[in-house]
């Protein structure tokens, strides 16, 4: 259960979250490709070919680039202004050889906690499609489905390795966050792949989940990129709070898109979440009551996880809209997102905090 990204061209994003302020639009855009050129250089320089070729496997592939933006944004409101190099020079050079791109421009704050949110961003995607039995990913097969979970689940160590490399040569505050989000990630994945204990209300124990897996790591971005540029620490705290809500405003809309999308606009298939038994939130909605769809559905959801992938999935779809589940998972991502929207009010005016709330009118209507 994360979230997953649309197959859109990479920096739409930013255009679209920046309209009638060009000059951060380029800034970001220049931000992005500069921090993925970092990574296809990281990957490509993997002593072992086999590792440099899986490591850099979802590097390359299309997808929004959420939270090396997000730390993009983040260091906008540092004291110390990003300055992003053009792309065409090298995007990142290190102290340390063994995470270094070739050398160049001079290390820009804004592109290194860019590069480490998604370091550690892809690093759990490749543990959670094999926790999922995901065959795609960013419209392309998984690293899981083409080179096996073993593997899978070793590159993925091999990029949170990096990951902690970069942090500790950017400094005491930057390893304590990369290392925070690590084990948050981490339990939160424990606590999806063991569920709920028989004493646990299933949609806390959701919530908790989706605090690990996915809000830490937009928190966490925000917060990269404020701490490296010296940011006041109330601000570091206030993007942290914005963060997580709508880190999980964003799952939710995520486990939305499992059910009504199509995995050309998703990425991934379509209902493989339902599909597997996975308890997203619309699911745990539907079960929560004496609905009278409520017993269907968990037969139907027994069956597709007991029979042949997909069995049920289409009546299981259509209950799930007619008990009103899906409506109700858009309340509650709503709610977040107006939490989210709160916490940014506090934040400074500006370019940056039109950016998060623009940010948050995108998630209300990613599914739509």
């Amino acid at each position: 259960m994360v979230a997953s990204a649309r197959t859109e061209p990479r920096g739409s994003m930013a255009m679209e979250l920046t309209t009638g302020d060009p000059a951060l639009t380029a800034r970001l855009e220049r931000g992005m490709d500069a921090s993925e050129k970092w990574l296809r250089a990281l990957a490509a320089e993997a002593q072992d070919p086999c590792v440099a070729e899986v490591a850099g496997h979802l590097f390359g592939p299309g997808g929004k680039r959420l939270r090396p933006l997000l730390a993009l944004v983040g260091a906008e409101f540092g004291e110390r202004a990003p300055a992003i190099a053009d792309p065409s020079a090298a995007a990142l050079s290190t102290a340390d050889p063994a995470i270094a791109a070739p050398a160049g421009a001079d290390p820009s704050p804004a592109v290194e906690a860019a590069a480490l949110a998604e370091l550690v961003h892809v690093a759990s995607l490749y543990h959670d499609d094999v926790m999922d039995q995901a065959r795609t990913r960013r419209g392309v097969p998984s690293v899981n489905a083409r080179w096996g979970n073993t593997t899978a689940v070793l590159a993925g160590n091999w990029l949170l390795s990096k990951a902690a490399q970069l942090a500790a040569e950017l400094g005491p505050e930057t390893i304590r966050l990369q290392s925070k989000v690590t084990n948050r990630l981490i339990m939160g994945q424990i606590r999806e792949l063991v569920g709920p204990s028989d004493d646990d209300d299933p949609l806390s124990h959701y919530f908790t989940v989706v605090a690990g897996k996915s809000a830490a790591l937009i928190a966490m971005a925000l917060q990269l990129g404020a701490v490296r540029t010296g940011a006041p620490e109330h601000v570091v705290q206030t993007l942290a709070e914005y963060g997580e809500h709508l880190g999980i405003a964003f799952q939710i809309s995520d486990d939305i898109l499992d059910i009504t999308s199509t995995s050309e606009v998703s990425g991934k298939e379509q209902g493989k979440d339902l599909a597997i038994g996975v308890a997203s939130l619309p699911v745990l909605l539907a079960l929560s009551d004496e609905r009278p769809e409520a017993g269907e559905l968990r037969a139907l959801l027994t069956a597709a996880t007991a029979g042949p992938e997909g069995a049920g999935l289409p009546r299981a779809v259509a209950l799930l809209h007619r008990c009103g589940a899906l409506a109700e998972a858009r309340t509650v991502m709503h709610a977040r997102l107006l939490r989210a929207r709160t916490a940014a009010n506090r934040l400074p005016d500006g370019p940056a905090t039109r950016v998060l709330h623009a940010l948050c009118d995108f998630v209300a209507r990613r599914d739509h």
